[in-house]
């Protein structure tokens, strides 16, 4: 690969937004982003239409050290938060489902192995990961327990020496592909998470058909049947919904960058489009109505991404607050949905083909905004900050 061009502004920045940003952040972008260019963008629309998640880029993603990149040691790229948005924007400017895999990969499952599990735990199973050697997936979400995990019903008992698992689990990325599965189960003691082996008997992976959104990626149910496992099975250090809700904040940090950059991708289709279009002997991006759609995708693009930066800059700094992050969650995948539909407008009819990126990424950001915490869950969680008052229930 040739070494990337890092000086080149965004179609979309009016602010010079790359001021911002070190060499370093603009040296990853620009090496990310003419990955994404070569080995994404010219594949994605049949990886979507066929529904197919292609297995055969985890190396390369591991080549450029994506795969845990903000995780330290065993064979993680210790980048920084911000590093780590950069990349995501752009994987997603490809699509959702290349991003969500990194996210699933490293924000989710091995964070989780990273942040609670036992030395034996990470230097079994974080080298691999980080080398796209092992695939791991993430069991939180249950068919009754969406944005309510305490309600789960997968129980882990102890029998003997070890413990027994039964439960369901649904919407799980890459959970048929995975070869080790973190499974949040509750307990006599309370939720637990669990390092499973997915040869473990009992264990089964059902990839979920027929989906409207995220085509390009898996989303699968579990089905936990009497899994034996040892003793050192359980994440030691994760008692309650701490554990899986620390993984889930670093998901959801990472989901703020990425909105925008299919926001981003979405306003570069209808621009260039725009540009070349005639009608009544004139190119759409001639006429008012065009330039007033353009302006406003372009002015909440750049809002996104100084959000996302900012919050980046904090969490790299270790000032970042928790519902600072549903800030970012619920503003960049509000606004990126939004602007997605937008720019499928200018592309008029075309705009509903896979020719085109607009409406694709529209339909993944219906996905995006609803896991790692809906738009309502997040709403509630800022209502909480400015009044003091939980309105969960």
């Amino acid at each position: 690969m040739s070494s990337p061009d890092t000086t080149t502004a965004d179609p979309s920045d009016l602010i010079d937004f790359d001021a911002l940003l070190t060499p370093g952040e603009l040296a990853l972008r620009a090496t990310v982003r003419e990955f994404v260019e070569a080995e994404i963008k010219p594949h994605i629309a049949r990886w979507y239409d066929e529904a197919v998640f292609p297995l055969e880029l985890v190396p390369r993603m591991a080549e450029l050290g994506l795969l845990g990149m903000h995780l330290d040691g065993y064979g993680c790229a210790g980048r920084s938060a911000v590093e780590y948005g950069l990349a995501g924007a752009e994987l997603e400017a490809g699509d959702s489902g290349l991003r969500t895999f990194v996210s699933v990969q490293g924000s989710l499952a091995m964070s989780a192995i990273h942040r609670h599990g036992s030395e034996e735990q990470k230097l079994e199973w974080l080298p691999r990961m980080a080398a796209g050697e092992a695939i791991g997936c993430f069991g939180l979400t249950e068919p009754t327990a969406g944005s309510d995990p305490s309600s789960m019903k997968t129980f882990a008992r102890r029998e003997g020496g070890g413990w027994v698992l039964n439960g369901s689990k649904r919407w799980i990325g890459l959970a048929n592909v995975a070869q080790v599965a973190v499974i949040w189960a509750q307990t006599e003691d309370g939720i637990r998470g669990f390092v499973v082996p997915t040869q473990t008997p009992g264990y089964t992976a059902t990839p979920i058909p027929q989906k409207l959104s995220m085509r390009a990626s898996i989303q699968c149910d579990i089905e936990l049947t009497d899994v034996r496992l040892p003793d050192d099975a359980v994440l030691p250090h994760a008692v309650g919904l701490k554990g899986p809700f620390s993984c889930l904040n670093e998901a959801r940090y990472g989901i703020m960058w990425g909105a925008m950059g299919a926001a981003r991708d979405s306003f570069e289709a209808a621009l260039a489009y725009s540009r070349d279009r005639l009608q009544f002997d004139k190119p759409l991006a001639g006429y008012q109505l065009t330039q007033r759609k353009l302006v406003d995708m372009a002015l909440e693009i750049n809002k996104g991404f100084l959000l996302a930066l900012h919050l980046g800059r904090m969490k790299d700094a270790g000032t970042l607050q928790l519902h600072q992050i549903s800030v970012g969650k619920l503003n960049n995948c509000r606004e990126a949905i939004k602007i997605a539909r937008e720019a499928r407008t200018i592309l008029g009819g075309n705009g509903v083909t896979l020719e085109y990126s607009p409406l694709r990424h529209a339909n993944n950001l219906e996905s995006v905004r609803t896991y790692e915490g809906t738009d309502e869950v997040h709403t509630l969680i800022l209502g909480q900050k400015l009044t003091g008052i939980p309105a969960f229930r």
